[in-house]
């Protein structure tokens, strides 16, 4: 294996699996405790929380999965470091506009820092995997919309 191989493998690879899982799985709880509540500072707990726990099981999951022996994934807890720290700022990322104190302000923003998000994950398939931008802009749109969709209808069916 190449050295650029191993890079992707063991560096980019976790941290993109940590971008893509903190920017997704944390949509449906932040939308749907801000819709529910009208309230950005639940919105901004409910993100905080669900961003940090998110980390927490990925970095464990990522880092037991295997010991990188056999794969040569690499280390275990660096892996698990790295896929932590990509959820985490994938997760709190969307979480921060649910700081400012107005509501419409509020979803507004975050909606466009999901958008910015979307198009960051899919530059970084692009660039380090050799995708087609379009069609993994594509991919994790649709998951995202989902993903935001549940979370709103959740929100607004409480």
């Amino acid at each position: 294996m190449t050295t650029e191989q191993h890079f992707l493998l063991q560096r980019v690879q976790p941290a993109m699996v940590g971008l893509i899982d903190g920017s997704l799985s944390t949509l449906a709880p932040i939308f749907s405790v801000a819709i529910v509540s009208h309230k950005p500072l639940y919105a901004f707990a409910a993100g905080l929380a669900t961003s940090i726990g998110a980390a927490i099981s990925m970095a464990f999951s990522e880092g037991l999965s295997d010991t990188g022996e056999l794969t040569g994934r690499g280390n275990p807890a660096m892996r698990g470091a790295i896929t932590g720290v990509g959820t985490f700022l994938g997760g709190i990322l969307h979480t921060l506009p649910f700081l400012l104190p107005g509501y419409h302000t509020a979803i507004v923003t975050a909606v466009v820092v999901v958008a910015f998000e979307l198009v960051a994950l899919a530059w970084i398939r692009w660039r380090f995997f050799g995708t087609s931008f379009i069609r993994s802009l594509g991919l994790v749109s649709v998951a995202g919309a989902v993903i935001a969709v549940v979370g709103a209808l959740v929100g607004a069916g409480v």
